[in-house]
């Protein structure tokens, strides 16, 4: 599990196009990600920023060229390429852990909630693991939209359904539409 992330002195807020919309990019000021939205949830990734650190805006500014090639490379079919980022998320311990255990699910392949729920043993926590995956600030990187209903079919995605749908044909994964 990922350590709770100390408070950041400096957020900078970066904008990327990709194949599936424009995204936000947030960084700290050691280069650490914060937070990987889609520009059309810009309120919700605000909010939930505001949340982890309270009292802090986030200004404009360029995020390190490791993590803009990373993500450029990860659209142009490197599916690895984000592995190596490093993100920083505040959060409680259990969502740490179920973003911890989103970071195990390999490109190309899918898990149930309930899965993952196991996976992390809490296998009753299915609900729980839900919430934290919806919560997950670092979306793609910590790839919550690798997380499928039981019966195979696509649910709930921040970003969308349409978006998690093009994600995991991106990645050659099989999910029912």
């Amino acid at each position: 599990m990922p350590p709770e992330a100390s408070s950041p002195i400096d957020l900078r807020l970066d904008r990327r196009l990709t194949p599936v919309g424009e995204t936000l990019i947030v960084t700290d000021e050691t280069g650490a990600l914060r937070a990987f939205d889609f520009v059309d949830y810009e309120a919700r990734m605000r909010g939930l920023m505001a949340r982890h650190y309270p009292g802090l805006d986030i200004g404009t500014g360029d995020a390190p060229k490791s993590i803009t090639s990373a993500i450029d490379a990860y659209f142009q079919g490197d599916l690895n390429a984000l592995i190596p980022l490093v993100w920083k998320t505040n959060g409680t311990a259990f969502q740490r852990r179920v973003w911890a255990g989103l970071c195990t699910i390999p490109a190309g392949t899918t898990l149930s909630y309930q899965g993952l729920a196991a996976q992390i043993g809490s296998p009753s926590a299915m609900r729980a693991v839900g919430l934290a995956n919806g919560a997950n600030p670092v979306a793609l990187i910590v790839p919550c939209h690798r997380v499928i209903g039981a019966s195979g079919r696509l649910t709930g995605y921040g970003g969308g359904l349409e978006r998690k749908a093009w994600l995991l044909r991106h990645e050659g994964a099989s999910f029912i539409a």
